[in-house]
């Protein structure tokens, strides 16, 4: 922040310098020149201006995305004791014994949300390594499909169905959806997301969790249809959920800091106590 007022102030002092004392040489100057460097000083104001305030907007302002890295540290939601993080191959390789033993907020960890696939042929890297060693290191573990806009829901149900296998004491499936197609009715749109869901709960007899953030949640899957599903909603830095509605899991934040991770991973909390989480899970 302070080197783009700083830049912006010598650009002020380069275009707008104080008048000297005009010699014959100066008078002679063009006045065509004057207008066109003053055009570009004014240019040069507007886009500094435009840097400056885009910064204070994204990253400065309380209502900012990530106002935290300047105000001081995150401030985790009060009253939840069952925590948990989700992660993908963005993550990198994990020390899982270090985020065993690690804690968030004081609570230890319980649960790991995993990306396995997205679309109709993308299978995340880390995905089986993952889902392997959460189960190792005693947490409760889920498998989410990121939905993706340019395969059918059947073609994504199939390929999350042939790459993951779930068993007793892991989440149901989650399906992470966070895009419409623009130019497919929100009817339709919903349709085939009913469609992947009612594949997974015929496969496994438990309705699917789904993944989305507030806004989009209330955009889009808001009818009725979509009431008893488990939602698990991106709420980023408010103390306490927004959503009047019945959900499960809420992440918070996804700029967390972990033993174990490097680099930010997302931190979630559980709406409920641990036994009610162990309920959720897959019984047979």
């Amino acid at each position: 922040m302070t080197e783009l007022v700083m830049a912006a102030v010598s650009t002020l002092k380069y275009f707008y310098k104080v008048p000297q004392k005009q010699t014959i040489k100066n008078r002679k100057k063009p006045k065509s020149s004057h207008r066109s460097k003053w055009k570009w000083g004014v240019s040069a104001l507007v886009i500094l201006s435009a840097y400056i305030w885009a910064f204070w907007a994204f990253f400065v302002s309380p209502t900012a995305f990530r106002w935290q890295a300047l105000y001081g540290d995150k401030k985790y939601p009060n009253g939840y004791e069952i925590q948990g993080i989700d992660i993908s191959h963005y993550q990198g390789d994990i020390d899982w014994t270090l985020v065993k033993t690690a804690t968030i907020n004081e609570c230890p960890i319980r649960f790991v949300l995993i990306k396995a696939t997205e679309g109709a042929s993308i299978v995340d890297e880390n995905f089986k390594e993952n889902f392997f060693q959460a189960r190792e290191h005693g947490l409760i573990r889920g498998a989410y499909h990121f939905w993706s806009k340019r395969s059918s829901a059947k073609e994504q149900a199939q390929h999350f169905l042939n790459n993951v296998s779930l068993e007793r004491g892991d989440l149901p499936p989650i399906l992470d959806v966070e895009h419409k197609p623009k130019n497919k009715p929100v009817e339709e749109f919903q349709k085939d997301i009913l469609e992947w869901l009612d594949i997974m709960e015929k496969t496994y007899g438990v309705k699917p969790i789904i993944y989305t953030y507030l806004n989009f949640k209330m955009k889009y899957l808001s009818d009725k249809r979509f009431t008893d599903y488990p939602f698990w909603i991106a709420h980023y830095y408010v103390e306490e959920m927004k959503y009047q509605g019945p959900w499960k899991f809420w992440q918070h934040t996804d700029a967390g800091r972990l033993p174990g991770i490097e680099g930010e991973v997302d931190f979630n909390i559980y709406n409920g106590s641990f036994y009610d989480l162990q309920k959720l899970c897959l019984q047979d």
